[in-house]
């Protein structure tokens, strides 16, 4: 989830101390229809089984909110915290190098 724009793991957070701040989780990042990011993990088969998908999606949002054009390695650091056992992490910067080049993750 997102707490105030940053990730967080939503399992180390106690609900009393996220008091005030403002929450987004998956469901709220396409409130308004699919956002290009996810766009770009459908294109690029980024997704498999579907298991670490949105902690991907959502640490990718705010990854890509203050780094525009990042290179492949600026991307593998913003997403070594999430763990995938289906695709390699390749097609996942892929999707979110393409989705970068969009600009509108």
């Amino acid at each position: 989830m997102l707490v105030d724009g940053r990730p967080e793991r939503s399992c180390l957070i106690f609900a009393v101390s996220a008091e005030g701040s403002s929450i987004e989780t998956i469901e709220g990042l396409s409130a308004n229809g699919m956002t290009r990011l996810q766009r770009a993990f459908q294109e690029h088969h980024a997704l498999q089984c579907g298991f670490c998908t949105p902690a991907f999606l959502l640490t990718a949002t705010a990854f890509l909110k203050t780094s525009k054009n990042p290179t492949e390695q600026e991307i593998r650091e913003a997403i070594s915290g999430n763990i995938c056992r289906c695709t390699g992490y390749q097609f996942i910067v892929d999707a979110i190098l393409d989705a970068a080049k969009e600009g509108d993750a």
